[in-house]
């Protein structure tokens, strides 16, 4: 009962001070909105990165020429050519754990229709290059195995490719185009896929079989790299370490010298993109935590300012028999009262930033439950902290020096 008579005199007090109180409370309100955003853009743009890149092929794995980067370099991509077609065969036939693969050649040039003419990017792979990219079909079809032996000149084509050189709306399944000057079929138009996380057109390509591509293009015997799709994601690690070790036995590798080649799971590339988007969400939740600590030092300043108005009503209560806890507690749940009912409009107004920074902005955006738990814990601690100290000045004032508080 002494506690509810408690609660009641603290909510008076609030209440008689309505815009003091709400002015206090401004710090908190922005403090846990900011919090709640930043966390919000933070893990939305972590999904949205996953999302992408599980998009491009979630058990994608690829096989890369040259020295991983990431460490001691024997060369580069571009300047060396150690995957060949033998190495190709090798992981078709010994890799287990990989479920499809293909050869990769490209070089860029220009597709010409007529009087149009785009700039993009040729890839020569085999029929599996669908499956590993997770794309389909939008009209047409894939060329097959017997047309890669025979090195047909046949292309299956994205969506910018023919919206530049079939701007009248012609269908471009069996047409004829030229890249480079070498004439080639059109048998089938890919799926829209739009940009990826890294921000390329992925329907602005040019898909052959790698045959025609390494001999009427490239004149090459080489592989620009090779790429596989795992079994299964919980395989992909498996997978990468499984190839690594048919390559090295492949190049004749001692095991005193590093892989000449570099091999890569989308897995990988995910966790490296979601710790960095995740060290940036760390530094705005920090940067937006200020507001806080701005919210409870406006909170123990208040505290301050009502103790002293209070000082002779404190004494009057002290004189007819109240206890220094009771004070205590009295202005510890005012300090508490003021932090929570900050805390919900705060929450209020970071779940309405949310939406209109996704609705209007475009940012991709999740809101964590976990994010609204810390902040209503935070704002607990925040009114207990710096609630305290005012509360305990106020319980120890001497009945008769605040009696004759002017």
């Amino acid at each position: 009962m002494r506690l509810l008579n408690l609660l009641k005199i603290a909510f008076k007090a609030i209440v008689l001070n309505k815009t003091r109180t709400l002015l206090t409370m401004l710090g908190i309100i922005i403090g846990v909105a900011s919090v709640i955003a930043m966390l919000a853009i933070g893990e939305g743009s972590k999904e949205s990165i996953r999302s992408s890149i599980s998009n491009m092929g979630s058990n994608m794995i690829t096989i890369r020429p040259g020295a991983d980067d990431r460490g001691p370099a024997r060369g580069s991509g571009g300047d060396v050519q150690t995957l060949t077609l033998q190495n190709y065969e090798v992981l078709k036939d010994e890799a287990t754990l990989l479920s499809y693969i293909t050869p990769v050649v490209n070089g860029g040039g220009q597709v010409i229709n007529g009087s149009n003419n785009w700039p993009s990017t040729m890839y020569g792979v085999n029929p599996d290059y669908l499956k590993i990219k997770v794309v389909d079909l939008q009209s047409g079809s894939m060329f097959t195995d017997a047309e890669v032996k025979s090195a047909s000149k046949v292309a299956v084509i994205g969506q910018t490719v023919v919206d530049n050189v079939f701007p009248d709306g012609q269908d471009p399944v069996g047409q004829m185009i030229r890249f480079n000057n070498i004439p080639f079929k059109v048998i089938g138009v890919l799926e829209e896929k739009g940009e990826n996380t890294f921000g390329q057109d992925q329907d602005d390509v040019v898909i052959a079989p790698y045959t025609t591509v390494q001999k009427r293009i490239l004149a090459i015997d080489h592989l620009n790299q090779v790429m596989a799709s795992a079994i299964s994601e919980d395989d992909a690690a498996e997978a990468v370490t499984q190839v690594t070790e048919i390559l090295r036995t492949q190049h004749k590798l001692m095991a005193t010298e590093d892989d000449d080649f570099t091999v890569r799971s989308m897995e990988e590339l995910i966790s490296t993109f979601s710790s960095t988007s995740e060290m940036l969400t760390i530094l705005l939740v920090a940067v937006a935590s200020i507001s806080l600590l701005i919210g409870g030092i406006g909170i123990m300043n208040i505290m301050y300012v009502s103790v002293k108005e209070r000082t002779k009503e404190i004494g009057l209560r002290m004189a007819v028999g109240g206890k220094g806890a009771d004070i205590l507690v009295q202005f510890l749940i005012e300090a508490i009262l003021i932090s929570i009912t900050g805390g919900i409009l705060g929450v209020i107004l970071g779940l309405s930033a949310t939406v209109f920074i996704e609705k209007f902005l475009n940012w991709p955006t999740s809101v964590a439950f976990y994010s609204i738990v810390i902040s209503f814990a935070v704002c607990a601690i925040t009114g207990i902290f710096f609630g305290w100290y005012p509360a305990r000045k106020a319980s120890a004032l001497d009945p008769i020096t605040a009696l004759r508080y002017e």
